[in-house]
């Protein structure tokens, strides 16, 4: 008897589990043996003021940072060996979400190299907040570019409306912005041990169900479910207390790809709300700027962003971290259900 196609992507997914988790007792001690752990750092705010990061968190130093180079590694090479077992070619589909996963993830990786050895500039972020920035916004206009001339997108469905947006030609920095906003919303809320990791999670398996409706559904879930093994076993080493943590290589590559696969699958809508709690966590970072450049370095919040404010009231790590995964989860299923009415 054939398997039917969900058969396949779950056998994909437990595939993608095994493999990942085969390696990731030795690619931690790898990662010691390269010295890519977590650096001591005095952390300040924008003002050169310290802030209270050390005293929640400066007991983590020294746990091995780099999870998302494997990720991403064993997402591409169990994709490659898909391909080419199967039926299924690369195209502009597969190939967009790659190259956003990779664009992004070295810009993360070069970011976390300069936290481990200190070379360049210094300073707690590595990579000049600046730099990195601008180079986000050429990334994302890059790939809104191939979005709009070889995947044929273009407008944006509005749900309530159950209408879509013609944008035209503007559809590139749309793009671009949804890509940008979604990397750095993820960077930020990955700050807590399996915060973001479950988020992740949470997020790829709503986007399962929503890419089953879009016309590139083949090669948008091929992709998700083999990041969702992959995640999986990732996320056993990052709970509480993590033995390994995805570092900017990651986090700024995880996060583009959302924005980019919500734009496949013409959610960027309700993507704002299935990855509410990413988008919170950069507005909570944001409300602090704001008010401590306007407000002669006033704080809304002991310390940004949220998930760092709730610690620093007394919360437990492990508290925040789960209250955050209901949240999401309550979220997703909120942002399906909108994305359907």
């Amino acid at each position: 008897m054939l398997l039917s196609q969900t058969a396949k992507f779950l056998g994909i997914l437990l595939l993608s589990l095994f493999f990942t988790a085969s390696l990731l007792v030795p690619f931690i001690n790898f990662l010691y043996f390269l010295k890519f752990k977590n650096p001591k750092t005095e952390s300040k705010d924008f003002l050169g003021r310290k802030s209270l990061f050390n005293e929640l968190h400066g007991w983590k130093v020294g746990t091995p940072t780099g999870g998302g180079i494997l990720i991403i590694i064993s997402t591409f090479l169990f994709s490659l060996i898909f391909y080419g077992i199967t039926n299924f070619e690369f195209n502009w589909t597969s190939n967009i979400i790659f190259i956003a996963l990779f664009s992004f993830g070295l810009l993360g990786l070069y970011d976390d190299l300069r936290k481990f050895f200190k070379f360049g500039n210094q300073g707690f972020f590595g990579l000049r907040a600046r730099y990195k920035f601008l180079i986000q916004w050429l990334l994302g206009f890059t790939i809104g570019y191939f979005l709009y001339s070889k995947m044929g997108l273009g407008s944006v469905y509005i749900p309530i409306l159950r209408q879509s947006l013609e944008m035209g030609i503007y559809y590139i920095p749309f793009a671009a912005f949804i890509i940008v906003a979604a990397s750095n919303a993820f960077n930020i809320t990955d700050g807590m041990d399996g915060l973001a990791g479950g988020l992740l999670l949470i997020t790829l398996i709503a986007f399962w169900y929503l890419a089953s409706l879009s016309p590139f559904s083949g090669d948008i879930i091929i992709f998700i479910v083999v990041l969702l093994g992959s995640i999986l076993a990732f996320l056993y080493f990052n709970i509480f207390p993590a033995r390994i943590y995805m570092g900017d290589t990651g986090a700024l590559a995880f996060g583009a790809m959302l924005g980019v696969v919500a734009l496949m699958m013409n959610q960027a809508i309700a993507f704002i709300f299935i990855g509410g709690l990413f988008f919170t966590e950069a507005a909570s970072s944001l409300i602090q700027l704001a008010s401590m450049k306007y407000r002669n370095g006033k704080k809304v919040f002991k310390i940004a962003p949220l998930h760092h404010h709730l610690e620093a009231l007394g919360w437990p790590e492990t508290k925040v971290t789960m209250r955050f995964w209901l949240f999401g989860i309550a979220l997703a299923i909120f942002g399906t259900f909108f994305a359907l009415i």
